[in-house]
């Protein structure tokens, strides 16, 4: 199997990778991997103040109440992506040398738990404002600074506080996997497709595709200068043609006049790998941990195997 990037990827969280030399059951366990094996931070528990508080300023009472349920913003909480850091090198709180003999209630420690805290108020009486957005830049990482809440993900709202309101409570971030939930998985819309490359078999009748005017995601045009000797290679431009090829399929009226003018053609053993990370992991970190993971889990089966037959 060999791996390389795209050229233009990666985009933001977004990353294309193309994998040759293998088959779909290879590439569909790295995709299996990546959704449920490759380790991330996430908040898993979260313990909330109730109660009343008192503005010493202004000796106005908040109470602890708000628009959603506290479950509710458990549930925001542990989907804001996290910053994960592998080489931090913190442990699952199941494997952590500090905890693992420890109950459930009482394991965390600095080498397995992040913490973050949030007290928050609402507006005031004699404010303009009816209420204040919550947002996870509002949480306060009160452990290592490598986990502060990244500054795209800080406008992230969690909830609203009308006047007279407050949001206080201490939130503990772990590692885990995507297979135990979903607030773990490292990456979404993970999928793969055979690699093509696009013939242009009849110029004349192509006009039919070219004459619509589009334009490829780097504002190229689709016309024949995106071929070479009729062929186009280019895996992010094929992409382009697989999309622009709906327009004149079966069903549009204009299949008939087009006659598969240009037609794709299958790389055999070689596929498009494409995933969007949640941001608290670089694209290329998510890859390089699924495939540590797969080498490790054929490692172990390859010992399991030798002292079978022993």
């Amino acid at each position: 199997m060999k791996a390389s990037v795209v050229d233009g990827y990666p985009q933001g969280n977004k990353m294309k990778i193309l994998i040759e030399g293998t088959d779909p059951s290879q590439v569909n366990a790295l995709r299996r991997a990546i959704m449920a094996d490759v380790p991330k931070m996430a908040i898993s528990k979260v313990m909330f103040t109730l109660g009343v508080n008192q503005d010493n300023n202004r000796g106005e009472i908040f109470e602890s109440v708000n628009a959603l349920p506290d479950e509710v913003i458990a549930h925001r909480l542990a989907m804001i992506p996290i910053p994960t850091q592998p080489d931090e090198g913190m442990s699952f709180p199941d494997e952590c040398a500090n905890c693992v003999d420890l109950t459930e209630d009482d394991k965390g420690c600095p080498m397995c738990q992040v913490l973050y805290t949030l007290n928050v108020q609402g507006p005031s009486s004699d404010s303009d404002e009816p209420y204040r957005v919550v947002r996870a830049g509002d949480l306060t990482n009160v452990s290592d600074p490598v986990f502060d809440i990244s500054e795209e993900m800080k406008s992230i709202p969690i909830t609203y506080l009308a006047q007279g309101q407050f949001l206080e409570f201490i939130a503990f971030a772990t590692l885990g996997r995507g297979r135990d939930h979903a607030k773990w998985s490292a990456a979404s819309a993970v999928t793969f497709q055979p690699q093509n490359e696009a013939e242009l078999k009849k110029p004349k009748k192509a006009s039919v595709l070219f004459d619509l005017d589009l334009k490829t995601q780097d504002g190229r045009s689709i016309d024949a200068k995106l071929f070479t000797n009729k062929k186009c290679t280019d895996i992010a431009t094929v992409l382009d043609l697989e999309k622009a090829l709906h327009q004149v399929g079966e069903g549009t009226g204009r299949d008939a006049d087009f006659d598969d003018a240009i037609v794709l053609n299958k790389v055999d053993g070689s596929f498009v790998f494409s995933y969007e990370t949640d941001g608290s992991l670089a694209p290329e970190a998510v890859f390089n941990l699924a495939i540590e993971e797969l080498k490790s889990r054929f490692n172990d089966l390859g010992e399991d195997l030798e002292r079978a037959f022993a």
